[in-house]
């Protein structure tokens, strides 16, 4: 049985037992802080489980897209073991448990209808305590008893050792199914009963749910193997073409049972894992989940490298992962070339290190040989991190290789030092406490009514400050630096999400005044963030929230205004500019999209010329909620990696732009006004940002820049349009004064020499405070190189009025052994600043300043000279 086929069957026989077919969740939970990827089945359904959300099915059945790293290292040596797998499920709520759970899966496995297999190869065990799952298996299946293994807490209980362990709260025992093969015995499934609630230590810390519940868990891949005769899960029908496919852009034949094969396996792994994660918008980078991806592809760079390959050679492998998972994750085509696009830009990256890294960890080793050491330390770990980009995963294994050990706790100490952490293996918690989690218990969210009406009655159904619900909260609660979050039990107020700022505005009511300074949404609350400046408020009082309507109409222009770039950035750039990321706030919107290179004044020109030709044509903006499936059908266009629900809402302008989209819009596009682009970037290889703002943004801009345009004008007394050429003969004739100050050619108190002729010393140190005839602090830095180059050590000060604008230029420099020694350019240079009305900053070693006094310099150079003097002690000058 193909992979494919199997997946089919097993979703099929659960919609036969009642169960909801439910979509793969996003290998990346936007909403759940407590995993960077999703690990298994049951994590959609943490708050169904827990009976947090209103229950629209009470059984259900999936096959889930994960991701795991805790056995990385497992990966290519033994035959299950995955970064990415698939995890089959079937799951209750409530609704059916073990009798029901146990019997479907022997029928599932047993029925010639399904799998077939025979019953003689089949064996299961169970929590030694679990009675009751015992004699299901016993007597109602008809399973040897020498067939039944009663096991310990830390094989059959969920989580391992939850009874004597922890950590408290949801928990049950469970019963394992194995299969007999040539190979060995193979765990294939794993029933969970969750049936208990853990309070405390033991004993009788085991309280009985009230409502009982059901996950279970069965690898595709290793079911697939087992139904396939093969003894590794990468030998199966959708990853042995890719282990080849490696092999061939290695330029070897793939041997099952060499180390070049172990490091093929590693390598299809990865490819496969970073293909669904970048195609979900999560691209390799220095921290949480990007830093797994890097982790990934540096480690498959690494095999390469070590099997001879010296170019990029990854990136010729997401096609075929792509047609190998076409069935059931066809919109990997759509994102293919992006993906290749970016694993290179990696791949590049880190081969121009990799040599000399890897010289660099054969010497660290080399040397702890030597001195008899066997642990690398986190200093030598954190400097070839940061030198070479080598993830310190890598370098343990390599350590390994060896029989070294890793100080991984003195390496994230190290990194702690320097401010710089990559958020690897990071252990969090699979269920989350708080007031929000005391509130679902009771209610189900707060009903967003925001979409037709700014301001409506409701009622307060929850005060939190900190982590805290409380009853009440008045105005002599409250630190003026204190915010506390309202909830309600429906709002206007849009919560931040899908790139959109939060609303602002106001909750009144009998006495009281609320602002409104932030609104974010969590687990279908809608969290009203600020501070209460009047009153008292009061579980269950009735309120008034009213959204400030002129700033949500800014947002609204920005957010329509998103639309119409990103539909033309696909029109004018092609189709691989999809949508990276965004964030839309009062008249003012980020882009990030998918483009190689920097676009050109004329790309920009015809962007920005094109949004404003759809603005201008008044073209209607409307928002229709449908079938997800009907959405895709109608080409509408969604971010990968989001998670939608069966009920969507597509936001439409004409015939021009279609996106599934739950912010606020536009009623037509002329509303927007104007639009302007005001910046084009790079955020990452292969990712441009363009920044752009509207309305009544771009025409304050506008008003600006028109002002600056004149005033710089009258400044050279020339018309506006000859302001270009004017500012290029002046940058000319600086250029010129700066040569010829560079070569000396210049009167003697301008130069260097100049200056030291009038060098004053005190003690060892060559002391230059000086006034020169023109504020040019370019020409002053160029000075204060050239004397701490022939003199040192040397403190400098120069100092110049500018007669037309009657202010004071300074400059203070300070040779390196003075920097040393504790003295401060920037010290210096505020100190006499404050003399003459004026302030400064810069670096220990050079600082400018400023001052609006000019009649005080005098006073400013001898405090300049004093300052020294205090540091340094006086000596006679040697020159005037």
């Amino acid at each position: 049985m193909k992979a494919d086929e199997l997946r089919e069957a097993y979703l099929t026989f659960f919609e036969g037992k009642g169960c909801v077919r439910r979509p793969s969740d996003v290998l990346v939970p936007r909403n759940d802080p407590t995993v960077l990827f999703t690990p298994a089945g049951m994590n959609q359904f943490k708050d169904h489980f827990l009976g947090r959300v209103k229950l629209e099915f009470t059984r259900a059945t999936t096959c889930q897209k994960c991701l795991r790293t805790a056995d990385i290292d497992n990966v290519g040596r033994t035959p299950h073991h995955h970064t990415f797998f698939e995890m089959l499920g079937n799951f209750s709520f409530g609704d059916y448990f073990k009798r029901e759970a146990i019997l479907w899966a022997w029928e599932f496995l047993t029925d010639k209808k399904w799998l077939g297999i025979d019953p003689e190869r089949i064996s299961a065990s169970v929590f030694y305590e679990d009675h009751e799952a015992a004699e299901i298996w016993l007597k109602e299946v008809g399973l040897p008893p020498e067939k039944l293994a009663y096991l310990g807490e830390d094989e059959n209980f969920w989580p391992a050792n939850a009874p004597t362990e922890g950590p408290d709260g949801v928990c049950g025992p469970c019963s394992e199914i194995f299969i007999q093969t040539p190979f060995g015995k193979v765990e294939v499934w794993n029933l969970v009963f969750t049936q208990f609630n853990r309070v405390g230590p033991p004993p009788n810390n085991l309280r009985p749910l009230p409502s009982k519940n059901i996950d279970t868990g069965m690898g595709l891949e290793r079911m697939a193997a087992v139904l396939q005769g093969v003894e590794s899960n990468f030998h199966i029908d959708i990853l042995r073409p890719l282990v080849e496919a490696a092999a061939e852009a290695c330029h070897l034949r793939y041997n099952p049972a060499d180390d070049n094969g172990r490091r093929l396996r590693r390598i299809a792994d990865h490819v496969r894992a970073c293909t669904f994660a970048i195609h979900e918008n999560v691209y390799p980078g220095p921290n949480k989940e990007r830093y797994v991806i890097r982790r990934l592809i540096r480690r498959a760079v690494l095999d390469g490298y070590q099997m001879g390959v010296r170019e990029p050679f990854l990136y010729q492998l997401p096609p075929v992962v792509v047609e190998l998972m076409r069935h059931p994750y066809p919109e990997l085509a759509e994102t293919v070339d992006r993906v290749c696009r970016v694993i290179k830009e990696e791949e590049e990256n880190f081969l121009g290190t990799i040599e000399a890294g890897l010289d660099r960890i054969e010497r660290l080793f080399k040397q702890m040989e030597s001195e008899g050491r066997r642990m690398v330390s986190g200093a030598e770990a954190a400097h070839i991190f940061q030198t070479y980009g080598f993830p310190p995963e890598l370098l343990e294994s390599l350590a390994a290789e060896r029989r070294l050990t890793f100080d991984w706790e003195g390496f994230r100490r190290e990194m702690e030092r320097h401010g710089d952490q990559s958020g690897a293996g990071r252990k969090v918690e699979v269920f989350k406490s708080g007031p929000l989690e005391t509130l679902k218990k009771a209610l189900y969210g707060t009903a967003f009514v925001g979409y037709q009406q700014l301001e409506i009655p409701a009622t307060v159904v929850g005060i939190i400050v900190g982590e805290t619900l409380k009853e009440t909260w008045s105005t002599e609660d409250q630190k003026t630096s204190d915010w506390i979050t309202v909830v309600l039990d429906r709002s206007p107020f849009y919560g931040e999400k899908g790139g959109q700022v939060g609303d602002t505005g106001w909750i009144e009511g009998d006495g009281v005044r609320f602002q409104v300074l932030d609104t974010q949404v969590e687990d279908e609350f809608i969290l009203h963030r600020g501070r209460l400046v009047q009153g008292k408020l009061t579980l269950g009082m009735s309120v008034m929230a009213r959204v400030d309507s002129e700033r949500r109409q800014g947002i609204r222009r920005a957010h329509t205004a998103t639309h119409l770039l990103h539909a033309t950035l696909r029109r004018i750039l092609g189709p691989h500019a999809q949508q990276e990321g965004s964030k839309v706030d009062c008249d003012w919107l980020r882009f990030d999209f998918g483009h190689p290179g920097a676009l050109s004044e004329a790309d920009l020109q015809r962007i920005e010329d094109e949004v404003n030709d759809r603005i201008r044509a008044c073209l209607p903006v409307t928002a229709q909620e449908m079938p997800l499936t009907e959405a895709r059908q109608l080409g509408a266009t969604m971010l990968f990696g989001e998670k939608y629900g069966d009920i969507v809402r597509v936001v439409r302008v004409a015939d021009y732009s279609m996106e599934l989209c739950g912010g606020t819009h536009l009623e037509n596009t002329g509303q927007i006004g104007l639009f302007r682009i005001v910046d084009e970037s790079s955020i990452s290889a292969g990712t441009r940002r363009i920044t752009a703002i509207t309305g009544k943004r771009a025409l304050e801009e506008f008003r600006q820049t028109t002002a600056l345009l004149k005033r710089t004008a009258q400044l050279l007394r020339i018309g506006a349009e000859e302001v270009p050429q004017r500012v290029e003969s002046l940058l000319k004739e600086f250029r010129q004064l700066k040569k010829l100050a560079e070569s000396g050619i210049a009167s003697p108190a301008v130069t260097a020499e100049g200056l030291l002729a009038r060098a004053r010393k005190m003690g060892p140190t060559t002391v230059v405070v000086a006034e020169l005839p023109e504020p040019n602090t370019s020409l002053m830095r160029q000075l204060i190189d050239q004397i701490r180059r022939k003199a040192a050590p040397c403190a400098v000060f120069l100092v110049a009025i500018d007669p037309e604008e009657n202010k004071v230029s300074m400059v203070a420099g300070l040779s390196r052994d003075l920097v040393e020694r504790g003295l401060d350019a920037r010290e210096w240079v505020r100190e006499v600043a404050a003399t003459v009305g004026g302030g400064g900053g810069g670096r220990a070693d050079l600082a400018e300043a400023g001052g609006k006094l000019p009649e005080k310099l005098p006073q400013a150079i001898e405090k300049a000279t004093s300052w020294l003097d205090a540091r340094l002690g006086s000596t006679s000058p040697s020159g005037n």
